[in-house]
């Protein structure tokens, strides 16, 4: 193949996008047009091209290409797939955990608050949740089980952070998701959407979340919140319902993405 491209030297400027630009510097708020993400491993990349993100190149192991990469690079044209020996590549951090091909892709355009509810009865509001890991395994267990589309404030991870698409398996792709304007009273705007807001906390008021009402709502929100202090107290106050899973073992609570498996199941199941 003619763009075939081999890297020999770590330090080749080709490899700047996957080794050395920030994710801050990927996102490029700037110029947001140009702002670009990495999707690591076969079939993360695959979800992203069916979502119709656009790819600039790849980075590929040698024995990859004409094996688990062929079709992927089949898919996209005469881009630069950029190959070099795995010990140039495991300089990489996490290249082991890449399934041994990145592709860089432009950012697609985010939809509206409007568009992403327009069809949605089930939905998931993350305020301020920031780990990475935690987003992309929150998106998989909603697109698994059964909710509708993801809305995050300003202040969480971005879903397409390299280590957030990957624990997503590519569902980030594949279930509709955008962030909240900055300062937009988004629980008013939910409200007005016709949606009934539940608020993921231990509170000496909260229901179970096998409540028959709040399973009876027709169009609902679970709303989780950050990984160490959970939901804003106003947050809460400003939810339709308070709701908490019950635990055994004095056990107080779970990990946000373990959480957010359970109550998706448990409304998702609802409709199923």
């Amino acid at each position: 193949m003619k763009n075939i491209i081999e890297i020999e030297d770590f330090n080749a400027p080709e490899l700047d996008v996957y080794a050395r630009l920030t994710e801050a510097q990927l996102l490029n708020r700037e110029e947001p047009k140009k702002g670009q993400f990495i999707a690591e491993s076969p079939k993360v990349i695959e979800r992203a091209l069916d979502a119709g993100c656009v790819p600039l190149s790849f980075l590929c192991e040698k024995n990859h290409i004409n094996g688990e990469a062929k079709d992927v690079i089949a898919r996209c044209g005469d881009i630069p797939v950029y190959t070099a020996e795995f010990d140039v590549l495991t300089q990489l951090t996490g290249y082991k955990l890449t399934r041994g091909m990145l592709c860089a892709m432009l950012r697609p355009k985010l939809p509206s608050v409007a568009d992403v509810c327009h069809d949605a009865a089930r939905i998931v509001v993350l305020e301020e949740v920031m780990n990475p890991t935690n987003v992309g395994a929150i998106f998989r267990s909603a697109a698994a089980l059964g909710m509708d589309a993801v809305l995050l404030t300003p202040g969480c991870s971005n879903p397409l952070y390299r280590r957030s698409a990957r624990v997503s398996m590519g569902t980030v792709f594949q279930i509709p998701w955008t962030f909240f304007p900055a300062d937009e009273p988004w629980q008013e705007t939910l409200r007005g959407y016709g949606f009934a807001t539940a608020a993921m906390a231990l509170c000496d008021d909260s229901r179970n979340i096998d409540d028959e009402e709040l399973l009876g709502e027709k169009k609902l929100a679970i709303v989780l919140g950050t990984e160490g202090d959970g939901l804003k107290e106003k947050t809460i106050a400003g939810c339709d319902y308070t709701v908490k899973i019950p635990m055994a073992h004095g056990v107080d609570s779970l990990n946000v993405a373990a959480a957010s498996a359970v109550a998706f199941w448990q409304v998702g199941n609802n409709r199923r």
